[in-house]
Parts: C-alpha cells; structure tokens; sequence
C-alpha cells in the first residue's frame, strides 16, 4: 500500500543547495519512495548553538510503500552518504532529514515519534509544510498546520532567493 509522508530538508553547511538537491535526488532515486510535490525553499535562522549560518529548508511530500521505521532509516542513510556528522545536538549540518509526518498514523516508539514532536513549535518546519498542506490537522493537536505556524509566527523565515 502507498502511504503519504512529509520529509523536511535542511542544510547549513557547505553547498546548501546543493546538498538538498543532492538529497531530492537520492529520494527519488530509491526504491519504494516516489517524490511527489515540493515546498519552496526557505532561508531560515538556526535554532541551537551560537555562530552557525542560516539554514535553507523545505519539505517533500513523498509517496512510499516502505512503513515509517524503514523509512527513517532510508533517511539516516542518505544523511550519511552525504556527510552527515552527528557532533552536537541542533548543531550545524550538511543536511538533515527528519520524517514529520506519515499518512495518519501517530506512533511513539524509542526511535520514533510521529508526528514529529517538535513540528508544531518550528516555523522553519511549518512555513514549507504550509506551502503543501496548510488546512490539513495535526492528529495529535486538533489545528490546522496555518494555525500553528500563525501561532509561533514567521521571524526569521523567509523564502529564498538565490
């Protein structure tokens, strides 16, 4: 059965752009994944240690048959092959790929939460969502993804523009 999720990319290292493209194309290259619409990229400010750059982010509505734990680690694997070093929590990245939303399941397991846990406090999260699914409710809080990101307000979110 295929499944819609919701990926968000970020990058803050490096060749932004082209780490998220990098990572867009090794998405869409996997097997059992199909990419189907994409957000616009935004630049964003970092959240988390001091000095690092801004981030440029966006999500990507996928349609896949892997199940939401294969899936994960599809996305930890190709934040490995393209350099993700895991040093410091929130701490700069080449890129990072965090699973925000799969159909409608909602599940608290050790290695995963969905949806994501933090999703509905990071305008640099919901302003790209809001650009696929801003009606859409959010299955543990009952509102609106434009509602969330009303709440906690669009500083320091911007669309990009190379």
């Amino acid at each position: 059965m295929t499944r819609t999720a919701y990926v968000a990319l970020g990058s803050n290292l490096g060749d932004r752009a082209g780490y998220l493209l990098a990572a867009l194309s090794a998405l869409g290259r996997t097997e059992n994944i199909r990419l189907a619409r994409l957000s616009r990229v935004y630049e964003t400010a970092p959240v988390g240690p001091s000095g690092q750059g801004p981030y440029l982010n966006l999500v990507a509505e996928i349609e896949t048959r892997l199940e939401p734990q294969p899936l994960l680690q599809t996305l930890l694997g190709i934040e490995r092959r393209l350099g993700r070093v895991r040093r410091e929590r929130w701490g700069p990245r080449t890129i990072d790929l965090d699973l925000l939303l799969y159909a409608d399941v909602v599940l608290d397991a050790e290695a995963l939460t969905l949806p994501h846990p933090r999703l509905h406090e990071r305008a640099f999260v919901l302003a790209p969502l809001c650009d696929l699914i801003p009606d859409a409710v959010h299955p543990r809080l009952g509102r609106t993804y434009r509602a969330l990101l009303e709440a906690v307000g669009r500083v320091g979110v911007r669309v990009w523009r190379p």
